[in-house]
């Protein structure tokens, strides 16, 4: 639902193509942990691009309005033999432009997300978030996350 006064959120999701890579980045670093990590050159974000671009059910996704990339979204399906032989959907780097914050727009982002997964076969969807994110786990649990599992995470 949109505060009253602001601007309708709504966005037009699609998958990302190489010339958004520099809007994705942007939105990526506008915070607290993105601008302490996010300190790559340009060209080893569009290395990666490229390489997500040739990997079957890994993709990267914007929500655009008036042609301004605004959100972004990884979505990697992936098969198992889990839970018998579930299929899941992977979100990572979910990120909202901070101007759009708090206006719905995160909600429109996970529910495109949820779409699609499940248009891919996928029967759960999951996600990590930085333990320090207090304010994404109470949005997510909003959403019906539940918290679940305990992740664990190493440097290689």
């Amino acid at each position: 639902m949109t505060k009253p006064g602001a601007e309708n959120p709504s966005l037009s999701f699609r998958p990302a193509r190489r010339q958004d890579v520099p809007a994705i980045v942007a939105l990526l670093g506008d915070d607290v942990l993105g601008k302490g990590r996010e300190l790559a050159t340009i060209d080893v974000y569009y290395s990666a691009y490229d390489a997500m671009a040739a990997e079957p059910g890994n993709t990267i996704y914007v929500g655009a309005r008036d042609g301004r990339v605004l959100a972004t979204y990884q979505l990697t399906v992936i098969s198992g033999l889990s839970l018998s032989a579930a299929r899941r959907a992977q979100i990572e780097a979910v990120r909202v432009d901070a101007s759009l914050r708090g206006q719905g727009a995160g909600a429109e982002l996970m529910a495109d997300a949820e779409a699609r997964a499940r248009a891919a076969g996928a029967t759960l969807m999951q996600l990590t978030s930085n333990a320090s994110r207090h304010d994404a786990h109470r949005f997510y649990q909003r959403l019906g996350y539940s918290p679940s599992h305990i992740g664990f995470k190493k440097a290689l």
